[in-house]
């Protein structure tokens, strides 16, 4: 669904959108709260288990062993993040460390932590009032996905919420526009997705009908659209952008 030019400079006449579809991590989540909140609850460990380790230290042990965790995984199949989290407690701790006793206080402090993406809130509550889908597309756990979007008050502005747990597999794996499209009833040429990173948001979206709208997210022929803000898709939506 690419446009006739790169990061969607050509001009074109623009189709009736009927659905926009958002990723969470990075578009509706500022990920530098994730990481200050993980960063957070490590410290914690670290004083909670008299750990003779520094916190930068334990902090990196936590940032090497996800990422593995992460790259383990057979293409796009589905691993949650909750596991991986486990996994990197049990390594900073050194020993395995029951669910019951970590989960509690890593949730007390994201929930504490975690903050939107400026202008995110505002632009899903006005997209809210217009005559679309709003949808979710995105490669987090189902249960921590909707907490997230419950935390920042805007979950019931949302008709659709697809996630990789539920799929089964991880963007830009088609499965997860097509079950998005499949929910919303939509056809994907009509249909926005906003995502922060080039292959698995934007070009993995295009590659599925849809059009990709770039935030934050690498130049590349896949983008139909480049923002600078959230609000701004709002003027896709309402047709008063210029390409």
């Amino acid at each position: 669904m690419s446009s006739d030019g790169a990061d969607g400079a050509a001009a074109r006449t623009d189709p009736e959108w009927e659905a926009v579809f958002w990723d969470i991590g990075g578009v509706i989540l500022g990920l530098e709260s994730v990481q200050g909140a993980h960063a957070e609850f490590v410290a914690q460990l670290c004083d909670r288990y008299d750990l003779e380790t520094t916190v930068d230290e334990a902090v990196e042990t936590w940032r090497t062993t996800v990422g593995d965790y992460f790259r383990e995984r057979d293409g796009t199949e589905f691993r949650s993040a909750r596991d991986g989290y486990h996994r990197a407690v049990a390594a900073i701790v050194g020993e395995e460390v029951p669910r019951e006793e970590w989960e509690p206080l890593f949730e007390e402090i994201v929930a504490a932590s975690i903050e939107p993406v400026p202008g995110a809130v505002e632009a899903i509550e006005r997209l809210a009032d217009r005559d679309l889908h709003v949808g979710v597309v995105s490669d987090v756990d189902d249960a921590e996905g909707k907490r997230m979007l419950e935390r920042f008050g805007v979950r019931e502005h949302f008709d659709s919420i697809t996630t990789s747990e539920e799929v089964g597999y991880t963007k830009p794996d088609p499965a997860m526009f097509e079950t998005a499209i499949e929910k919303a009833g939509v056809a994907p040429e009509r249909s926005l997705m906003i995502g922060d990173r080039y292959d698995h948001d934007v070009k993995g979206a295009d590659e599925s009908g849809l059009h990709g709208v770039a935030f934050g997210a690498e130049a590349g022929p896949a983008v139909s659209y480049r923002i600078e803000s959230p609000e701004e898709i709002l003027e896709i939506v309402d047709g008063t952008r210029d390409g």
